[in-house]
């Protein structure tokens, strides 16, 4: 490309070749066209601009892709050792679930085993307090009752025993 632009800088047309010639040249072309080519260097200057970029955007992208990769491992790792504490610790909760599901059946299984002790217990308080419970009576008068009782058991001891009545 060097060769071919520097050769065009004394070019006096736009062709390299002529074949044939179907005007006459233009009296301004009498000098080769030398276009911006001082200023900037030219095509030559624009290609070495382009090269610098692409070299520049394409180190800025090999940066950002590693960067983007050990990332992204380092991701993947991160997920694969949180994963796996999330699977151990879903297991532990299952399992604890399961035993607790296991200790509230049991539970409920003794309590209505216990409701029913406890209804018949109370089935039967309920016919024997009648027997022990006299409401009818004061203190003074179960006191009284219960003296004469006791004179009377007396009584039966000594007769019982051969003794003369009083």
């Amino acid at each position: 490309l060097k060769e071919f632009y520097g050769r065009a800088s004394t070019a006096t047309s736009l062709l390299e070749r002529r074949r044939q010639a179907p005007f006459e040249e233009p009296a301004t072309w009498d000098s080769p066209y030398q276009g911006l080519s001082g200023e900037s260097k030219g095509v030559l200057g624009m290609l070495d601009v382009i090269h610098s970029d692409f070299a520049r955007l394409e180190a800025e992208t090999t940066v950002a892709e590693g960067d983007a990769a050990r990332r992204h491992k380092q991701f993947m790792e991160d997920s694969a050792v949180d994963r796996a504490v999330k699977d151990k610790e879903m297991r532990h909760k299952g399992f604890k679930r399961d035993s607790t599901l296991r200790l509230l059946r049991e539970s409920k299984k003794e309590l209505e085993e216990t409701q029913v002790e406890l209804t018949d217990a109370m089935k039967y308080y309920d016919k024997l307090k009648p027997a022990c419970i006299d409401l009818g009576l004061s203190y003074k008068e179960r006191v009284e009752k219960r003296q004469q009782e006791i004179q009377s058991l007396k009584e039966a001891l000594r007769i019982l025993n051969g003794e003369d009545l009083p």
